[in-house]
Parts: structure tokens; C-alpha cells; sequence
């Protein structure tokens, strides 16, 4: 029992990290929690999933796809403030010119936006709009579907990442400090086994889905590792910011593989 409510714990600190979401005060906070929680990642991205794919079926009753689409995009941003897609801005900026490893560092920490992170903004958002769109034309439940497994998967590529490779920043200054350790296989293994769950369910429920499904962990893979040989090239590691950049690669990598073969 005491196990079960430490992982209870765990996961509320990361939907708080992560999300707008009020947790109970019972919960307290610990900084190495903010470390262990990392498991939980997944299990966040599934309950932003299932909430963008909600408000993507509500307002499909009232709206073309285009704008249903819209509004579920716009309703897992406001849940987690923007929070992957800033970081994913900040690493566009930093390592989108031919800059040095020093130089790319320090600027993603500015907190200004520069062309190379409005640029990648709009068409990782565009690009994402399309795919969806394209879903829900086809199949509204195969897109709500490829939704949720998108944000869940892609919030264990950064478990993945904390695991592989070193912190690149100041470590006693980073926003994400309580992250800047490798996470243990545990950790990681942990991360996985939700994805994996997540996983099965929707085989089990929607055989019909199941070559969608495997190039989904394809492209997840694919896109976690590119992310990792580009970061540990041009940085010899991750900032906070490439984490949540890895997010949107990732995501984006999923959505695309959905559509492929529908």
C-alpha cells in the first residue's frame, strides 16, 4: 500500500510539472520526486490526450473538422501552458543557425522568440493541424485514437533521452534541475510499460489498426533516436528545452505515421 501511494505521489508531481492541473495538498513535494516522476510521463500525456480527443469529439458535433481540430489543439496547449511547444521554439532558435554548442545554449535560455522558433512553431503546428484533419475526414475514432497514443508515447521520449545522454547546461541553474540526472532503467522501463499498455488496449479493441499501430512505434523510435544523434552532436546532451522539443518531434512522427496507412 505504501508503494502504490508513493507511485500515487509521483504521478501527481508530474501532472503538476506538466499540467494546469490542481493536485490534492496531501501530495506535499520532495525535489527528487520531481526525478523519480519521470516514469509517469506517459501517464500524463495520456490524460492531455484523452482530453484534447474529448473536446476534439464534442465539438465535431458542431463544427467542420478543420475548426474541431483547432479547438483540440488549442485545448492541450492551455492544459499544459504551452509547455512542450516552448521548448521546441527555444531548441529551434538555438541549434536552427550554425551556431557553436556555447552559443546555441545560451540562446535558448533567452526567453525571446527569434525567426527560426516562430517558423518552427507554425509548421510543427500546421503539420500537425493537417494530419488530424486528414483523420478525422477519414475516421473520427482512428483520430481520437492516434491522438491520445501520440501524446502518451511521445512523453517517454524524453525519459529515453534523460537516460541516454548527459545534462548540456548549467546543471545548479537549470529550470529543470531536479531532472538533470540520468534516470535510472527502472525509470525508463517504467515509462515504456505505459506505452505499451496504451498499446495493447487499442489492439485488443481495434485489431483492424494494428499496422497504423506498429509504424506509429516505428516513427516514435526513429524520431526518439534522430533526436538523440542530432542533441548529442550538436550539444553532447539535452537542455530542458530539447526535452520538450523531443515531445513535438516525436508527437508529430506518430500523427504522420497514423495517417499513412489509413
Amino acid at each position: 500500500m505504501r508503494l502504490v501511494l508513493h507511485e500515487l505521489r509521483l504521478f501527481f508531481i508530474a501532472l503538476q510539472f506538466f499540467t494546469r492541473v490542481p493536485i490534492p495538498r496531501w501530495v506535499g513535494f520532495e525535489p527528487l520526486w520531481l526525478q523519480h516522476c519521470a516514469r509517469h510521463f506517459p501517464l500524463v500525456g495520456l490524460l492531455v490526450g484523452t482530453f484534447s480527443a474529448l473536446v476534439l469529439w464534442a465539438a465535431l458535433w458542431l463544427w467542420p473538422a478543420g475548426v474541431a481540430v483547432g479547438l483540440a489543439m488549442a485545448a492541450g496547449v492551455w492544459l499544459t501552458g504551452g509547455f512542450h511547444e516552448d521548448g521546441w521554439a527555444d531548441t529551434c532558435d538555438g541549434l536552427g543557425g550554425a551556431v557553436s554548442r556555447d552559443k546555441a545554449l545560451l540562446i535558448m535560455k533567452d526567453s525571446r522568440i527569434g525567426s527560426y522558433g516562430a517558423l518552427g512553431l507554425i509548421l510543427m503546428l500546421g503539420l500537425k493541424a493537417a494530419v488530424l484533419v486528414s483523420l478525422v475526414e477519414q475516421d473520427w475514432l482512428l483520430a481520437m485514437t492516434a491522438l491520445v497514443w501520440a501524446h502518451c508515447a511521445s512523453r517517454a521520449a524524453p525519459v529515453w533521452l534523460i537516460r541516454a545522454l548527459p545534462y548540456a547546461g548549467d546543471a545548479d541553474h537549470a529550470k529543470a534541475k531536479p531532472l538533470a540526472t540520468q534516470a535510472s532503467i527502472a525509470t525508463l522501463l517504467t515509462a515504456l510499460l505505459w506505452v505499451l499498455l496504451l498499446s495493447l488496449g487499442i489492439a485488443w479493441q481495434q485489431p483492424q489498426w494494428l499496422s497504423q499501430l506498429g509504424l506509429a512505434v516505428l516513427a516514435a523510435a526513429v524520431a526518439t533516436r534522430a533526436m538523440q544523434a542530432w542533441l548529442n552532436r550538436r550539444l553532447g546532451g539535452y537542455t530542458g528545452d530539447n526535452l520538450g522539443a523531443t515531445q513535438q518531434v516525436v508527437e508529430l512522427a506518430a500523427l504522420l505515421a497514423w495517417l499513412a496507412h489509413v
